[in-house]
């Protein structure tokens, strides 16, 4: 979340900050925010103050019993307890205000960075590098849907995935099984100089999925275990954020640099009967996230290695790419800068996202109370935050089956992927 002291100090730049998100609503909870916050603060003083008289009472009837003045000790005490009542009721609303004020503030996004590019919705979001892979366009053969080509191998079976489990779920086989798990791994071989791997749980906390912004605005999206008050993740990004939630870390260990391959599960409210053939919006699929912890003045030149790393692994594959700067109207809830790398599938003619890579300055930071502290000084700060996925399978491998797809309708593999298909140039 922001800052509330920003909105103290700083109310006009943080209106005009967040007026690029295009959102009419914000204004409204601002206003709604800066009332609570100022009520707050009136209610901390008078309950201070009321605690200081309390205390202060408490001395004097001492003193005036010790000097056997009863009457005056027995009066001093009567206005001890009816302020000490006041000070319950401070308290109590002190409470309430205070939780509303969390409440509003955690639905208020992200101030956008300054040199994210300006917007209302997802049309005008640029292209900063490619398209690359294009220039000698696609053959007949390459324009056939991933499903088709899957279905005809029989490497995909979705009729099945869904006898199992229900629309909108997926089943690969095979070598098309293989072919998601070897993804994974390049992808975790290729970021494992830099990053820690690790595996965490898939289930996670309310306060897990809320540091990360996912709660409450997304609620609708995620798969709740109700039962044992537990979330499925929608990306490795919500366990590893909040590992280190509610620490102090050295400005030595920074950057902290994470990777996880794990499932994601989505439920995609409202994408019915939009781009859920196939691959292209499913609700449970495999991802490598990598994430970091840093400094503020770390996180410019990690952002741009990130997304370097994404567009490197999809180069690799030999698939056609660009990557797009998200503008502000675009952007996710807790994002202060994003971009996308977007492969084209031949097959169904589109730019398929396939990672998307996010600085979130200290939003989820302050969500998580992830603090770090500078060598030689007192005081901590808020940490920084970015995150990015180096690779989701199922946009990935419906890219490789339209853009390697063959004129017999088989599949070449990409050298790389080659020494973790136990050496298969094939899929046929």
């Amino acid at each position: 979340m922001i800052d509330v002291r920003l909105l103290r100090t700083e109310p006009a730049a943080v209106r005009s900050a967040l007026a690029r998100r295009h959102d009419p609503d914000l204004d409204a909870q601002l206003d709604l925010a800066v009332d609570l916050d100022e009520r707050l603060r009136t209610i901390t003083a008078e309950r201070d103050r009321v605690r200081s008289r309390v205390n202060e009472l408490s001395r004097q009837v001492g003193e005036r019993r010790r000097a056997g003045d009863v009457a005056r000790a027995e009066t001093l005490q009567d206005e001890s307890r009816a302020l000490g009542q006041r000070e319950r009721e401070l308290a109590a609303e002190h409470g309430r205000v205070d939780e509303e004020l969390h409440t509003i503030l955690l639905t208020v996004p992200n101030l956008p960075h300054p040199e994210a590019p300006d917007g209302s919705s997802d049309a005008d979001n640029p292209v900063v590098h490619g398209p690359f892979g294009v220039e000698a366009g696609f053959a007949e053969h390459q324009r056939v849907p991933h499903w088709e080509t899957g279905e005809a191998l029989g490497i995909l079976d979705n009729a099945r995935a869904t006898k199992i489990s229900g629309a909108m779920f997926s089943m690969t086989r095979g070598a098309g099984a293989a072919l998601g798990r070897a993804l994974c791994q390049l992808a975790l071989d290729r970021n494992a100089d830099a990053f820690e791997e690790i595996r965490p749980p898939s289930l996670v906390t309310t306060e897990t999925l809320t540091a990360t912004g996912h709660l409450p605005k997304f609620a609708d999206d995620a798969f709740a275990v109700e039962r044992d008050g537990l979330w499925a993740i929608p990306t490795a990004e919500v366990p590893l954020t909040s590992i280190y939630g509610g620490e102090i870390l050295g400005e030595e260990e920074l950057p902290r640099r994470m990777m996880a391959a794990t499932p994601c599960y989505r439920r995609e409210a409202g994408s019915a009967g939009r781009d859920t053939r196939g691959l292209l919006r499913v609700h449970e699929f495999d991802k490598v996230e990598i994430l970091a912890i840093a400094a503020p003045d770390q996180a410019p030149d990690l952002l741009d290695d990130m997304v370097g790393r994404a567009e490197g692994t999809i180069a690799a594959l030999g698939l056609a790419y660009r990557t797009i700067e998200i503008c502000t109207g675009d952007m996710g809830q807790s994002h202060h800068r994003s971009f996308d790398v977007e492969v084209y599938a031949p097959g169904v003619d589109q730019w398929l996202e396939v990672s998307s890579v996010s600085w979130f300055s200290d939003y989820q930071a302050r969500r998580a109370n992830i603090r770090f502290r500078r060598t030689g000084e007192k005081g901590t700060e808020i940490a920084h935050t970015l995150n990015g996925s180096a690779l989701a399978v199922p946009r990935v491998w419906a890219a490789i089956a339209e853009h390697h797809r063959q004129p017999d309708g088989s599949i070449a593999v990409p050298d790389v992927l080659q020494p973790y298909l136990r050496g298969l140039e094939r899929i046929a």
